[in-house]
């Protein structure tokens, strides 16, 4: 199941850059609870509450979209550990050149 969900995370893009919130390594874990429920913590780039509410909202529209049998679905913004370029896969470097 764990991997249906990053791969259905893939999907959710943060808007000012046009990646996905995975492949930009926002997405700090997924745990599954109960063989149903989830809990995912992630980030943004830069701690923009709008952009934090965006991302979960997007998130957890397409997870329910896309993830079959699930239950509850906790989303928790961080704002710490700081997300930093580092996390970032190669895909993502690649698409935005750096």
């Amino acid at each position: 199941m764990k991997s249906r969900i990053y791969k259905a995370l893939e999907e959710v893009q943060e808007p000012t850059l046009g990646v996905d919130i995975v492949n930009l390594g926002l997405v700090y874990e997924v745990c599954i609870k109960n063989e149903k429920d989830i809990e995912i913590v992630m980030t943004t780039r830069n701690g923009d509450t709008m952009l934090s509410d965006y991302i979960a909202v997007s998130a957890r529209e397409l997870l329910e979209k896309r993830v079959e049998n699930l239950g509850d679905i906790d989303i928790k913004m961080v704002a710490s550990p700081k997300w930093t370029k580092e996390r970032m896969s190669r895909y993502a470097k690649f698409i935005l050149d750096l």
